[in-house]
């Protein structure tokens, strides 16, 4: 191998090194963790210090204890020197078919309002009928697949230009990247946050103004849609008990109509 190689191959972080980290984006003590975790505060620190080596089974408990997503607790076992834990499939592959059936059943049920499945760096992999109508006309380079929905929502030549609270609908989808970050630790959303920061949108208006629902409570997506203006709600589901990656970091972003108006338009869309 040459010099060159040599460098740019990456050092994996020690087990401890990588175990400190997470409890530190936790913003949890030694001691809370080590409470926790039922293991002794002097154990936890000679752990993260690298002067004890943690067992397979302290390595998963610590993890659970710091929510630490399974894709991640794979990679502690294998600092760790043991094998992953938590496989990983395609959602096509066959062993993942009630999980794939599951997904279609609530996106089908959720008609005729607008459903899709993602995945943790917001690729659509799978929607309801009630989506295709709401993209007529965008770029077709942005409906190549893989769709990431959120560049797909704020790029200049997607969505934008459609949605009529641009500002504040921007501001809360990188609010919810952010989060998700100091939550994950994803270099890859890091990326989309400064991606999607770059396109084009005005600042958003005063809490006070339009762009919220009545009283404040929500920011919903504000649409011109193929019958009119659209004004949904969105929520998101996760499976609650996944114990394999892809079904753990797939999401549900179901939408709702915030209003007798938007209900009509969207089953005369469906009709």
């Amino acid at each position: 191998m040459s010099s060159a190689s040599a460098q740019a191959a990456p050092h994996p972080q020690p087990v401890g090194a990588l175990l400190r980290g997470w409890r530190q984006r936790r913003r949890r003590s030694q001691l809370d963790l080590a409470l926790d975790a039922e293991v002794s505060q002097r154990h936890l620190s000679f752990i993260e210090s690298g002067r004890s080596a943690p067992s397979r089974e302290m390595v998963l408990r610590l993890a659970e204890q710091l929510e630490v997503p399974l894709r991640e607790r794979n990679a502690l076992l294998l600092a760790a020197g043991y094998a992953p834990a938590y496989a990983e499939r395609a959602l096509d592959d066959p062993a993942m078919e009630p999980a794939r059936r599951a997904v279609e059943t609530i996106l089908a049920a959720h008609a005729p309002h607008p459903a899709l499945a993602v995945d943790r760096h917001w690729r659509m992999l799978a929607a309801n009928a009630a989506v295709a109508p709401l993209l007529a006309g965008i770029d077709a380079a942005l409906l190549a697949p893989p769709v990431n929905v959120l560049r797909l929502s704020l790029h200049p030549r997607g969505l934008a230009p459609r949605i009529r609270n641009l500002g504040e609908w921007r501001a809360h989808l990188l609010e919810r990247l952010r989060r998700q970050v100091a939550a994950s630790g994803d270099a890859a959303v890091a990326a989309l946050i400064v991606e999607l920061s770059a396109f084009p949108a005005p600042e958003p208006a005063p809490p006070t103004q339009p762009g919220l629902l009545p009283g404040g409570i929500a920011v919903p997506l504000v649409l011109e849609g193929p019958n009119g203006i659209l004004s949904l709600l969105s929520t998101t589901t996760v499976f609650g008990t996944p114990a394999e990656i892809t079904l753990s970091e797939l999401a549900i972003e179901a939408f709702y109509p915030a209003d007798a108006g938007t209900a009509a338009r969207l089953r005369a869309l469906a009709g």
